[in-house]
């Protein structure tokens, strides 16, 4: 059966690419917008000031909230990083009003998929990280607890919601890995930092497809780590990124240069989370990349 989606932030490279997948397979997308509609499948919302019709929701099967600021955009300020949080609190905290509003009205049972970050475990080395894992205490770990707090009343009014804790994507035309493709290209993509930290890393093609897995499967709830099954260490992606390109990739970033380049977000960069996606792959999603190398083939053959 088809659904009606709205999604937030869809003018992302995770929600573009998932509003596209969405209509290909015949599903409706309704866009959440800031600015005037400038399409019929465009509704106005102001998260910042806590405005969404909850009418337009009528006929949704389930939301999909992608909104905010990109983490890595600029170098991090004070300014900054409030930015990051609030924006990410303030659209969670008015689409879960919006719903509960919606769902007393109506009686219309609608999903609701929450976007969240593996940046709620922190630095944690060798640990195997998993959705039962407790959150770290660094910034972003407290931006996250804070984002997936922000929906609560969602939760409390029983609205079955799912927090996708996403790692890094692959994707070749946006994200930070086009950026590590494009370093590997001119033989400058060796390993961050010590190289041993692991990354969480999942391909957009996957990203995308949990996430349709959960629009799909209401009655899966909770924190979902959105990674691929075998996390990598950050010189072991190095390798294959720049064997894949025939390129070399065995000259280190130091810490102090990232910190100089991208100031207090190089201690995030080069953080170290071996989480894997053990409530994801016990409701029956399957990954189609997998592995590392054929990730990173996928990845630079794009």
């Amino acid at each position: 059966m088809t659904k009606r989606v709205a999604i937030t932030g869809s003018s992302g490279l995770i929600g573009g690419a998932l509003r596209r997948h969405l209509t290909e397979r015949g599903d409706e997308v309704v866009r959440l917008v800031r600015h005037a509609p400038g399409a019929p499948d465009e509704v106005q919302w102001d998260p910042a000031q806590g405005r969404l019709d909850e009418a337009a929701l009528d006929g949704v099967d389930a939301v999909v909230n992608l909104a905010g600021v990109g983490i890595g955009d600029r170098r991090w300020t004070d300014a900054h990083k409030h930015e990051v949080e609030r924006s990410r609190t303030d659209a969670t905290g008015t689409v879960a009003r919006a719903l509960v509003a919606h769902c007393e009205r109506t009686g219309a049972a609608i999903r609701l998929v929450n976007a969240s970050a593996v940046g709620y475990y922190g630095d944690r080395g060798d640990d195997v990280l998993t959705e039962a894992s407790a959150p770290g205490s660094d910034f972003l770990a407290g931006v996250v607890t804070r984002w997936e707090g922000a929906a609560q009343p969602a939760v409390d009014a029983g609205i079955p919601t799912a927090f996708t804790r996403t790692g890094l994507v692959m994707a070749p035309d946006g994200g930070a890995f086009s950026q590590v493709v494009l370093l590997g290209k001119l033989g400058l993509g060796g390993p961050m930092g010590s190289g041993r930290e692991w990354w969480p890393w999942i391909t957009l093609v996957d990203e995308v497809r949990a996430l349709t897995h959960l629009v799909d499967h209401a009655e899966l709830v909770g924190p979902f780590n959105l990674t691929a099954p075998h996390p990598a260490r950050q010189k072991e992606i190095a390798a294959a990124i720049g064997a894949e390109l025939r390129r070399p990739a065995f000259l280190p970033a130091p810490r102090l240069a990232l910190r100089a380049v991208v100031g207090e977000f190089a201690d995030y960069i080069i953080a170290s989370q071996r989480v894997e996606p053990s409530a994801l792959l016990a409701s029956g999603f399957t990954f189609e990349h997998p592995d590392l190398a054929g990730a990173v083939r996928w990845l630079v053959g794009h």
